[in-house]
């Protein structure tokens, strides 16, 4: 009985204390305030049982009231069962002294009986705007509803970039924020038409809110309406041209009281006035990627490290075991290759299965990759699995590097095989131990029954025989090889290879195409193409370009036309992502269009080739 009670007692104290660690202390404040003019400072805690906040010294501003003290209650009722919440706001008034940067500490209160601390908060205070006194004493510009009487001083976007120079495909942010004087009510969201750049564009929040910033003399509501990371694919003077927003104003009308005007205008007493804000044109200097670059370049070009995992190390022959090599860091991960590395030729591997866990920032793509690596031996022994190494362009040195896992030694011993051999002209199967040629002998007629037997062994049945089961051995032994050497040759694997792994890309396209995932679906079609003509030409992703693998088909015999289409399949995976339109249509025709170009162009190598 005592134990049950002391149960009790304990559960009882238990729940005490969580629902003392209910109790919620929050401190609220505008992020950007104007020199001279006041704001709130609230501090609200969800709970009835409470002291009056002790708050911390402010010598940066001036309390001109408080705390005024307000109570909310709230009732939900879900299911039939009605739930209440109230809670407890404590109001000040504050007045900034001066400009700049500063921090409210922390407030302390006593809720149900515990002390709570508050969030602290950072409040910039702006100067005063030049043309306050201007608005104050009212503005003729605004007398008027139309949109040239709306100056481009109180309403206008500016395109900015992160940086002005930079290198080839190093990560570069383009904003576009729009900066308003006036009551905005609406903004068109156009796309920019870029030559020239990879682009992703940024997920900014759906509900946006306007933040004070002071620019030229002036505060201004401010948004940041969208952004782009752009990866350039090319050097010299790249160009981001003017793009026209559509906005929409509301407007006071002072002019005389039209009633019927009034009814159409929602008896306001204010009208929507439209105004294009153009921003201007901005340039970018690319600069080419140095020369000297490793044979293995990866095309990264950012901060990368590299690290590796492998499953087991000792295993038997035609087991598998798994390598993983992981890329971390932050550039171009979606158009990183693939590590490099040589396995000793007992070995088979296949493409790597690669999963992206990365995610847009404003200096690229963040986070890792993983490369996976399938890997079966096919003889017995002790290996080193070699270090896979990965060659990037450090941005921040402006130089290559060179990355490195650590070496893996695996203890392979011998499984079980079916090895299958000719003795006497009967099959036998070593595994098994079963005879599986047939044993039923030949039924003889007439004389051929009072034939006399002959010997076997020494006759020319015999000899034949042993001719023709050395001719196979030997057949074997050059098949063996010529497949040893084939595979030792990973240039011809990639060849051969080349539209087994195009096709699986693109059916990986497809999923990507039913699921409308648009930005992944045109990524894995350029890496279908960019990696089909890599294995097919036997040219390293590092040194392709539109140009060289145009010059070697047309040396392959593919046809001027098939040339073109295949160019025109590598464009719309670059920028058909970006145009207005229909995307799911526009998906269904570059999947199509990529699948007969790979088809087309496999027979026309195949019949260059054998010409």
């Amino acid at each position: 009985m005592k134990r049950i009670i002391l149960t009790l007692l304990l559960f009882i104290s238990v729940i005490g204390n969580v629902l003392a660690d209910d109790v919620t202390f929050v401190a609220s404040a505008p992020k950007s305030v104007v020199l001279g003019q006041h704001f709130r400072l609230t501090y609200t805690v969800n709970t009835t049982d409470a002291k009056e906040p002790v708050i911390a010294d402010m010598p940066d501003f001036d309390i001109l009231s408080g705390p005024n003290i307000s109570t909310q209650q709230s009732y939900s009722s879900v299911n039939g069962k009605t739930t209440s919440s109230v809670s407890v706001t404590f109001t000040y008034i504050l007045l900034p002294k001066s400009e700049g940067e500063f921090t409210i500490q922390p407030a302390k209160i006593n809720a149900k009986g515990k002390d709570i601390t508050s969030n602290s908060l950072s409040i910039k205070v702006l100067p005063e705007d030049k043309a306050s006194s201007a608005a104050q004493n009212g503005d003729s510009r605004q007398h008027s509803n139309t949109s040239a009487n709306i100056s481009n001083e109180d309403l206008f976007m500016r395109a900015t970039l992160s940086k002005t120079k930079v290198y080839e495909q190093e990560a570069v942010l383009l904003t576009y924020k729009v900066y308003s004087a006036v009551n905005l009510t609406n903004l068109s969201f156009p796309t920019p038409e870029l030559k020239g750049f990879n682009i992703q564009e940024v997920e900014l929040p759906q509900e946006k809110q306007f933040e004070l910033e002071h620019y030229n003399g002036r505060n201004y509501n401010t948004i940041v309406w969208r952004q782009f990371v752009l990866f350039p694919q090319q050097s010299g003077k790249l160009e981001i041209p003017s793009l026209d927003f559509e906005a929409v104003v509301a407007v006071q009308n002072r002019r005389s009281v039209d009633p019927f005007e009034m009814m159409f205008s929602g008896f306001s007493g204010y009208v929507e006035v439209k105004k294009v804000l153009k921003t201007k044109p901005l340039s970018l200097e690319v600069e080419k990627l140095p020369f000297g670059k490793p044979a293995d370049y990866s095309g990264g070009v950012g901060e990368f490290s590299i690290g590796s995992t492998i499953n087991n190390t000792k295993l038997k022959t035609n087991s598998e075991f798994t390598l993983k090599v992981i890329v971390k860091g932050t550039g171009n991960m979606r158009l990183l290759g693939n590590p490099q590395f040589e396995l000793p030729t007992e070995f088979e591997s296949y493409d790597p299965v690669i999963e992206n866990n990365f995610r847009l920032t404003a200096n690229g793509f963040k986070g890792e990759k993983v490369y996976e690596y399938l890997i079966t031996p096919k003889a017995s022994g002790t290996y080193t699995i070699p270090s896979a190494h990965l060659s990037f362009f450090n941005t921040s040195t402006g130089s290559y590097e060179t990355l490195k896992t650590q070496e893996y030694t695996v203890e392979v011993e011998k499984g079980s095989e079916a090895a299958v051999t000719l003795i006497d002209n009967t099959q036998i199967n070593k595994e098994k131990g079963k005879v599986l040629a047939s044993d039923i002998r030949h039924i003889k007629y007439g004389d051929e029954g009072k034939a006399e037997k002959s010997i076997f062994f020494g006759s020319s049945r015999y000899m034949l025989s042993y001719a023709i089961s050395l001719l196979l051995v030997l057949l074997f032994l050059v098949i063996y090889r010529k497949k040893v050497a084939e595979n030792a040759n990973t240039s011809l694997v990639r060849t051969k290879k080349a539209n087994k792994v195009a096709t699986r890309r693109l059916k990986v396209a497809k999923t990507l195409m039913k699921e409308n995932k648009v930005n992944e679906f045109y990524d894995e079609i350029l890496k279908a193409m960019w990696g089909y003509t890599s294995d097919k030409l036997s040219i390293p992703m590092s040194q392709l370009s539109k140009e060289n693998i145009a010059s070697t088909l047309l040396s392959r015999g593919v046809s001027d036309e098939l040339v073109t289409e295949f160019q025109e399949i590598l464009s719309e995976g670059e920028f058909a992502r970006y145009a207005p339109g229909d995307k799911e249509a526009a998906m269904e025709r570059l999947y199509t269009m990529s699948i007969n170009v790979i088809s087309k162009m496999e027979n026309s190598i195949k019949n260059g080739s054998a010409r």
